[in-house]
């Protein structure tokens, strides 16, 4: 390994030594509100900045068409199941009436631009999330930020989860809407209105399958305990089944039992770590035994003995 030159090496020593003294005349990373506010202007900058370049993206003819196939595939899957159904004959099969449509001049521009923004949104997550963890991660604990790392590593694949099956069954709600035309009644979908059913069903249900996090969220912040969740149990099931009957416009029992399943399995899975959590809790001393309630706390109060570096 090639020698470092001495200029290198003594900026190095000279760089950890005034990183060193900084640590030790302000310990706890404390920040003046001016500084606050720059540092707060840079990170939406370079946030703003990601997600213009990833809506630029977004604009170009071979991505944007290639996504707009991809947001348009339930309805046309819908459109040829009508096609195929016997009840409806040729219904939906012809002309305008297996199409999306426009109906003003520059709603063509306008929805290129709201689909280029929302692809830009989600290709440039990684990087505006990051310039949100960064700016407010000096301020956490070492276990808050173990805990926000674990929350959020659950809750984006929870949200995919949910956002796929609305995906899945978006045709069949499609499907059941657009049969509910009278004869001789031409449907005319417009894209803005197809695109906020699409968003619609994807938030719904990808908001969905978050509740079990939110429910392990609040044990970890001592508002339920499992006692009062199995109280409630039976409350909370019998309310994910009217949700899903709700979200879901198809009447068939598969499309709601599609949503439904797979959040009572998410719900008891929350159960049995809320389980975990009680039991854990009450193996530990109670920090606030033999203490009064008027009693204030002191100021260096640190509930998990363990405060995190500014930079770490």
């Amino acid at each position: 390994m090639p020698k470092l030159p001495d200029t290198v090496t003594g900026a190095r020593v000279l760089g950890s030594r005034m990183l060193a003294v900084h640590r030790e005349s302000n310990p706890e990373g404390r920040m003046p509100l001016m500084d606050h506010l720059r540092e707060l202007r840079s990170r939406v900058v370079s946030a703003l900045l990601a997600i213009v370049a990833g809506t630029a993206v977004g604009l170009i003819p071979g991505v944007y068409d290639r996504v707009w196939r991809f947001i348009e595939h339930p309805f046309a899957r819908a459109s040829a199941a009508l096609c195929r159904s016997q009840s409806h004959g040729l219904h939906g099969c012809t002309g305008i009436n297996n199409s999306l449509v426009v109906t003003g001049i520059f709603d063509p521009l306008s929805i290129r631009v709201e689909i280029a923004f929302f692809f830009g949104l989600i290709l440039t997550s990684p990087v505006w999330l990051y310039q949100l963890w960064a700016f407010i991660a000096p301020g956490l604990y070492a276990r808050e930020k173990r805990y926000t790392y674990a929350f959020v590593g659950a809750a984006a694949p929870l949200f995919v989860l949910g956002a796929g099956l609305a995906y899945l069954v978006m045709s069949r709600g499609l499907t059941f809407l657009l049969g509910l035309t009278p004869q001789g009644v031409n449907v005319l979908p417009s894209i803005s209105t197809y695109l906020g059913y699409v968003l619609a069903m994807i938030l719904g249900f990808g908001l969905t399958f978050e509740l079990p996090l939110a429910l392990v969220i609040l044990n970890h912040a001592r508002v339920l305990t499992h006692a009062r969740f199995r109280k409630w149990r039976r409350v909370m099931i019998f309310a994910v089944f009217v949700f899903a009957g709700i979200a879901t416009p198809s009447p068939d029992p598969f499309t709601m039992l599609l949503l439904a399943a797979p959040c009572v399995v998410l719900v008891e899975v929350a159960e049995v770590l809320i389980w975990a959590h009680d039991r854990s809790l009450a193996r530990r001393p109670d920090p606030y035994a033999g203490l009064s309630d008027n009693e204030p706390v002191p100021l260096d109060y640190d509930p998990y003995g363990d405060r995190a570096d500014s930079d770490s």
